[in-house]
């Protein structure tokens, strides 16, 4: 389960008001947002902690590296092969075991199991970087990616980028909700890299499931809770604009 994940239903048509069901921060513009499609129902939520579970209770258990990356290597190709078994969609699964094998590839080559982790410190500090940036110049980089899945127009991005950071309460409601997932990210790195640097890695495993799916999913409930009723103020007054421009051209043709 990738943090801006977009997936989306058959009949999803990338319109303001679709119904696509996505998982990931772009659920955040489903109108009727769920917690449990955010973290990708109960098989995403396995898949995307079961490796790291397996990696820390194996290496604490064993001690041995070569078989924990072995072992955790297997588990994320079979839940790839089972999906293609069952013909389901492969690409969040895909993403996992991408996502797996560059951590297990940094502990193959480092020789110590701590670097399993440290691609996932690298991944945290670039979004906090990147949605730093992003309230500086006003852009909030979680409005952003809310407003893109609700409405991927790049043919006009001036027209675009106003027709939303125009509105103010959905706006501060964005540079909030940023900010929010700023300290997210840095309270994973304040607790992680202790450990990682202090080599508790049993610690550090458990941190980083804990911080995993449970804090993302407090963290996108929250970010729900602030964006909701601007976002949906915002969507009845785009429909509100879209119908009065129908009519005055329905207007316009008939005479």
């Amino acid at each position: 389960m990738g943090l801006f994940d977009h997936k989306t239903d058959p009949g999803d048509t990338g319109s303001t008001g679709d119904t696509g069901k996505r998982s990931g921060m772009a659920s955040l513009a489903n109108e009727d947002f769920s917690v449990i499609d955010a973290i990708g129902g109960p098989r995403g939520v396995l898949e995307s902690v079961l490796p790291g579970v397996v990696f820390v209770v194996l290496f604490v258990a064993t001690r041995d590296l070569q078989l924990t990356i072995m072992v955790s290597a297997a588990l994320a190709v079979i839940q790839v092969i089972v999906r293609l078994v069952q013909r389901q969609s492969v690409m969040g699964a895909l993403a996992g075991v991408f996502a797996v094998a560059i951590c297990l590839v940094w502990a193959w080559f480092s020789h110590d199991a701590r670097n399993y982790y440290l691609p996932g410190f690298l991944v945290n500090t670039f979004w906090i970087v990147v949605l730093a940036i992003s309230l500086l110049v006003r852009i909030p980089g979680i409005g952003a990616l809310v407003e893109f899945v609700r409405n991927p127009v790049i043919e006009h991005p001036r027209a675009w980028l106003s027709a939303w950071r125009d509105d103010k309460p959905l706006l501060r409601a964005y540079m909030t909700v940023t900010g929010l997932w700023i300290v997210v990210f840095a309270a994973r790195l304040g607790v992680q890299v202790p450990m990682y640097l202090t080599n508790h890695v049993g610690w550090l495993g458990t941190a980083r499931l804990i911080m995993g799916v449970p804090l993302f999913a407090a963290a996108i409930w929250a970010s729900w809770l602030v964006i909701a009723t601007p976002l949906h103020r915002h969507r009845l007054a785009e429909r509100a604009a879209n119908a009065e421009s129908a009519n005055a051209e329905s207007a316009d043709e008939q005479a």
